[in-house]
C-alpha cells in the first residue's frame, strides 16, 4: 500500500481554499490528460460563499497567470478593483481634530530595501523634509491620496506602473474559480454533503461518504470545510492551537454598502481605521463597498459593535443587513497529517489584517502542488517539511499583526489590554528590543518562508512611531559627508 501510487486527490469543502487549491494542482498535474492525477472537488450545496469584499497580495497576478485566468476576465466577473496598499487610520493615536493620525504600507518603494535601505537615512533626517517614511520612500501614498491608479488602461494584463494586487468579492471569485477549473483544468466537481470520513487500519483517510453521491475513494485529501475541519480535525483528531491570548480580536461584523451614484472614486487602497475595541475596513469594489468591525466581545458588547459600524457607514447603513462572523483565533498543532492537509480555516485563522489569509492559501496551495507525494511511503518526509514551513508563517504573521496593535499609542482598555506582557510572543518582544538600537536588516529575515518582508515592517513601525537609537549611523553619515 505504501508504494502504491496516489493517482486521485479529493478536496473537500469550496470558497476560495477549495477552489483555488483544486485549481492549482489540477493546473500542476495537467489533470485534463486521464493517465495523470485526477482532482475531485467535493462542495455543499447548503453552504453559500459570502463575499463581503476581501483585499490580497500581488501574489495573486502571478497565481491568477499561472491558472490562465485573463486579469480583463476576473476584474469584470468578481466586481475586483486595483489594491496598491493599505491605509491605516488611527492606529497610532485616538484622533484628534486637526492631527492627520494616517500612514500607509503600500507595495512599492523607490529601492527595494534589499538593495538599498532609505530607512536609516529618513531616521536621521537625511532625507524627507518631515515627510512621512512611506511618503519619503515612495510616490504610491500621494496615489492613493489622489484616488489614482497603480496602472493605465493600456497596460499589459498584470502590469502596472507601480505594484498591486486587488480587492475582490470572494463569493464571484468562488463562482469563476469553480467554472475555469472545470471547463479548462479538468476539475470533477460533487455537489453533495459530507456524512462521513472513512480511515483504513493505518489510521489514514480512505474514503469520503456523501448524502447523494455515495462513497468517493482517493490517494490524498485536502481539508477546506472551514472552521469546522471535517477531516484534520474531527477525523484525524488533530488539535487546534487558539492564540486568542495573543490576538484579542474575536468577532466580526459586516455589511456591503452600494455605491450613491456610478462617479464615486473607487480607494485603491484597503482602509483600516482603528476603533475603541478593534478596528474597521473598508474595501472598495467596483461596485459597492466591503466593510466590517473586527473586535474583541470582552470589550464591547455585540449590540455597541454594529451600532459603531453604522455610524462609520453613515445614514447608508440604516436599511442595511448586518452578519455577525465568529472568529477561531489560532491554528492547526499540524497543518498535514498522514494523507490529509487542511487549508485555509480549517488550517488556521488569526485576523484579516493585513490580507494574509488568501496569501496563505496560495502559499499552501503552491507548496503542495510543488512538493505532492508520489506514494504514501515518501509522505512523512513532505509532511515535515510542509508543517515546519507553515508552523514558521503563521508564526511570524501572528508577530507581525499583534505588532500593529503592541505599538499603538490609544488608552482604550482594549489597546492597552494588547500591551500586557502575557499577550506578547517573546519572539516579537525580542525583535523589537533589538531594532531599537539597530537598523532593520536582510538578516533578520532570511528565512525563504518569510511571509512579510523587511519593507512591510518598515512601513508599520516608522507608521506607528517606533522610535530607534540609531546614533552609530549618525557618526558613520557625518563622516561620509565630510569625506
Amino acid at each position: 500500500m505504501s508504494d502504491e501510487r496516489i493517482n486521485h486527490v479529493v478536496v473537500v469543502g469550496g470558497g476560495t481554499a477549495g477552489w483555488l487549491t483544486a485549481a492549482n494542482l489540477a493546473k500542476q498535474f495537467n489533470s485534463n490528460n486521464s493517465n495523470s492525477v485526477q482532482v475531485t472537488l467535493i462542495e455543499s450545496p447548503d453552504i453559500p460563499t459570502i463575499g463581503v469584499g476581501e483585499g490580497t497580495w500581488p501574489t495573486m497576478r502571478k497565481t491568477l497567470a499561472k491558472l490562465g485566468i485573463s486579469e480583463t476576465t476576473f476584474l469584470r466577473r468578481c466586481n475586483a478593483s486595483l489594491k496598491q496598499a493599505t491605509k491605516f487610520v488611527n492606529w497610532q493615536q485616538a484622533p484628534k481634530a486637526g492631527v492627520d493620525n494616517h500612514y500607509y504600507h503600500l507595495f512599492t518603494s523607490i529601492f527595494d530595501p534589499s538593495d538599498f535601505n532609505l530607512a536609516p537615512y529618513w531616521q536621521l533626517g537625511k532625507i524627507g523634509d518631515n515627510l512621512s517614511y512611506a511618503d519619503s520612500v515612495s510616490v504610491q501614498g500621494q496615489i492613493c491620496e489622489m484616488n489614482l491608479a497603480p496602472k493605465a488602461i493600456t497596460s499589459k494584463e498584470f502590469e502596472g506602473i507601480q505594484n498591486y494586487a486587488y480587492h475582490l468579492d470572494a463569493g464571484l471569485f468562488t463562482d469563476l474559480l469553480r467554472e475555469h477549473a472545470t471547463e479548462q483544468l479538468g476539475v470533477k466537481h460533487i455537489s453533495a454533503n459530507v456524512t462521513g470520513v472513512n480511515l483504513d487500519d493505518d489510521g489514514y483517510i480512505q474514503s469520503i461518504t456523501t448524502d447523494t453521491n455515495g462513497t468517493i475513494d482517493g490517494g490524498f485529501f485536502v481539508d477546506c470545510t472551514g472552521f469546522k475541519s471535517l477531516l484534520l480535525g474531527e477525523a484525524l483528531n488533530v488539535p487546534f492551537k487558539s492564540v486568542a491570548n495573543t490576538l484579542l480580536t474575536d468577532h466580526a461584523v459586516t455589511m456591503q454598502v452600494p455605491y450613491e451614484n456610478e462617479e464615486v472614486d473607487v480607494a485603491s487602497c484597503t482602509i483600516s481605521t482603528a476603533q475603541a475595541a478593534g478596528w474597521t475596513w473598508d474595501i472598495a469594489l467596483s461596485n459597492r463597498r466591503g466593510t466590517g468591525y473586527v473586535y474583541s466581545s470582552k470589550h464591547t458588547s455585540h449590540e455597541d459593535a454594529e451600532q459603531l459600524l453604522r455610524d462609520y457607514i453613515g445614514p447608508q447603513a440604516e436599511n442595511l443587513v448586518a452578519r455577525k462572523i465568529k472568529m477561531n483565533v489560532g491554528y492547526r498543532e499540524k497543518f498535514w497529517h498522514k494523507n490529509c492537509l487542511a487549508v485555509g480555516l480549517s488550517a488556521a485563522f488569526v485576523e484579516p489584517l493585513e490580507a494574509s489569509a488568501i496569501f496563505l492559501i496560495e502559499a499552501a496551495a503552491n507548496m503542495l502542488s510543488e512538493l505532492f507525494p508520489k506514494n504514501r511511503k515518501s509522505m512523512p518526509l513532505i509532511e515535515q517539511k510542509f508543517n515546519d514551513s507553515f508552523q514558521f508563517r503563521w508564526q511570524k504573521t501572528i508577530d507581525f499583526i499583534k505588532m500593529h496593535y503592541l505599538l499603538s499609542k490609544r488608552s482604550e482598555p482594549f489597546w492597552q489590554d494588547n500591551k500586557h506582557p502575557d499577550t506578547i510572543p517573546a519572539t516579537l518582544l525580542q525583535s523589537l528590543e533589538r531594532w531599537q538600537e539597530q537598523a532593520l536588516t536582510d538578516y533578520d529575515f532570511d528565512n525563504v518562508y518569510e511571509p512579510f518582508p523587511l519593507e512591510s515592517y518598515q512601513y508599520v513601525l516608522y507608521g506607528m512611531g517606533f522610535e530607534q537609537n540609531l546614533t552609530y549611523k549618525q557618526s558613520a553619515f557625518d563622516m561620509a559627508d565630510t569625506a
